[in-house]
């Protein structure tokens, strides 16, 4: 699983449904936005290896976590951020897990959050939608869990 996660001082998801109508998901104030992707093989402990780290990564102000400042985390599943690009001009999505591998585990990543404290808003899962978030820092990390698994080099 892959995540860019933003500090953020306000964001919104907005998405056409399917069978009409909208859904809009957002928060004013200090949070987080991750940009989820999932890829073959992720299971849900990679969800939760990203959840966990996702909740207590100590990049808001005062070097403070969402699990320490209560602040929300608005999670957008988002299968472009496997898109591969290195031959041509159109990128392959062929890394991209398909929808039935990829809904269940953005669901349980935004479950494992939930249960360790986190107020989690959602986008729609294989919706068109409009991201909107003002980046306070700006603060952008990318996460990956293939790259947390791996021992660190000193």
């Amino acid at each position: 699983m892959r995540a860019v996660i933003q500090r953020v001082s306000r964001a919104q998801v907005r998405a056409e449904l399917a069978q009409g109508g909208s859904h809009v998901s957002g928060f004013d104030g200090e949070g987080l936005v991750v940009l989820l992707g999932v890829t073959h093989g992720d299971t849900e402990q990679e969800a939760r290896l990203l959840a966990e780290k996702t909740w207590r990564l100590r990049i808001l102000a005062d070097e403070r976590s969402a699990e320490q400042a209560g602040a929300p985390v608005l999670a957008v599943s988002q299968f472009t951020l496997y898109g591969d690009a290195r031959k041509g001009r159109r990128p392959s999505w062929s890394r991209a897990a398909p929808a039935e591998v990829g809904e269940p585990l953005c669901r349980d990543y935004v479950r494992i959050l939930r249960e360790l404290g986190a107020e989690v808003l959602t986008g729609v899962f294989g919706a068109a939608m409009e991201v909107e978030l003002v980046n306070d820092g700006p603060v952008t990390l990318t996460l990956d869990t293939e790259e947390l698994r791996r021992p660190r080099r000193r």
